[in-house]
């Protein structure tokens, strides 16, 4: 039978965070929808790649969920629109030498990341007791 202990250096302050950007591409409801594995797809890769140059990354789990709202603009009509959760929390053995804002610096490039693979114009992220949006913009050509 085993047992557990605590193991060192494993125990620290909360926090979590998470990002949660739509599946469908644009605004209207004529955009493609992306499969959660695109996301999923699109993260590994950020991840995988500043690990192989020996760069901090966050990693976490994905959820699909379902964003549900109203528009007061179009009366009683109801929204709804599929969403990739990226969640997780920045764990003490593994990454406590990260500060909060080199956290939310890699939670905005990593949000980034994803966006530019599912076509989002906007991408929500929350970070201990903070939440913020991100908005595309469009980069001029060099």
């Amino acid at each position: 039978m085993k047992s557990f202990r605590l193991l060192p250096a494993s125990e620290g302050r909360r926090r979590e965070f998470k990002i949660t950007l739509g599946l469908r591409a644009g605004y209207g409801p004529a955009g493609r929808i992306y499969d959660l594995e695109e996301a999923v797809r699109a993260a590994h890769r950020w991840m995988t790649e500043r690990a192989a140059r020996g760069e901090p990354f966050l990693s976490g789990m994905f959820t699909r969920g379902e964003v549900v709202y109203a528009d007061s603009e179009a009366g009683a009509a109801g929204h709804r629109e599929p969403v990739a959760i990226f969640t997780g929390e920045v764990l003490p053995q593994y990454a406590g030498d990260l500060d909060d804002r080199t956290v939310r610096e890699l939670l905005d490039e990593l949000a980034g990341e994803m966006g530019r693979a599912l076509e989002q114009e906007e991408i929500h992220i929350a970070y201990g007791d903070r939440t913020w949006t991100l908005t595309a913009e469009l980069q001029p050509d060099r």
